[in-house]
């Protein structure tokens, strides 16, 4: 693919990084890269602006509820334009469990005010609070944007989420919790805006949906331009040998992701 570039927008990565989310980001830099794609990963942290028109995909992680009330103020009052600009013209934007939270109307923590999202996807979620148990475990969802295929994850999160008529789920659960552990739904979908519970992180684990996004993100600058089918890389991302990433941009060297074990038993986020 001479001549194609994808350029990806790591939104919070010191705040919002649990569970090895920045996987998802060397899965897609890696899978790009094996199909002749130039990747080019920047970082944006708080306080610092976006551009609408100079990135193809945005990807927000999860944290706990300090870290997210610091993110959602930035993200509505300094980023939250642009991206939704971005979005509209066709920007892919994926948010994993604490970042898909903000990307609804409100999060509303077990104390202290809600939290007002950016409304890109339309949906509410709210934490019953810390007597009543996390929803936590390996969880199988269907997902019919991707023909049916299933995707696979990790979850453990407080909040539960419920969808209004303008988002559909990204999948129904078939083992797990999913976004609220009643009506088997999992993560959103509006254009090409996604939130999901998903951890594990995400994409090594089901590199067809990496394909997927990374498909879409290309269209929106190289026309019909998308992923083909590459058995070779589907091998080594099964495997989890995941190209790196080089990182420009407003952080560069972050702190390593914290381990899932550590981080479930932290704090009441998410």
């Amino acid at each position: 693919m001479s001549g194609v570039d994808l350029r990806i927008c790591h939104l919070y990565p010191d705040l919002l990084n649990l569970y090895g989310d920045r996987g998802n980001l060397m899965t897609l830099a890696g899978r790009a890269r094996w199909r002749g794609v130039e990747v080019r990963i920047d970082e944006r942290g708080l306080r610092e602006p976006l551009r609408p028109d100079e990135h193809d995909l945005y990807f927000i992680g999860g944290g706990e509820d300090r870290q997210q009330r610091l993110a959602a103020d930035d993200l509505r009052g300094v980023k939250g334009p642009a991206l939704k600009d971005a979005a509209a013209s066709g920007a892919v934007v994926l948010a994993v469990c604490g970042g898909y939270q903000l990307l609804g109307h409100y999060y509303r923590p077990s104390e202290g005010e809600d939290l007002v999202g950016l409304g890109l996807l339309d949906l509410i979620t709210e934490h019953p609070g810390p007597a009543v148990p996390r929803l936590i475990g390996n969880i199988v969802i269907r997902a019919p944007l991707l023909g049916g295929v299933t995707l696979v994850g990790f979850e453990n999160h407080g909040g539960r989420t419920h969808l209004g008529p303008g988002a559909r789920s990204l999948g129904e659960v078939v083992s797990g919790f999913g976004n609220n552990g009643v009506d088997r739904t999992e993560g959103a979908v509006a254009g090409h805006v996604y939130g999901t519970y998903l951890h594990g992180p995400l994409l090594p684990k089901n590199p067809r949906f990496a394909d997927h996004l990374i498909s879409a993100a290309l269209r929106r600058r190289h026309g019909d331009a998308r992923v083909e089918k590459d058995h070779d890389a589907g091998h080594q991302a099964r495997e989890g040998h995941v190209g790196g990433a080089h990182l420009s941009g407003g952080h560069h060297a972050r702190h390593a992701s914290r381990r899932a074990d550590d981080d479930q038993s932290e704090g009441q986020g998410e």
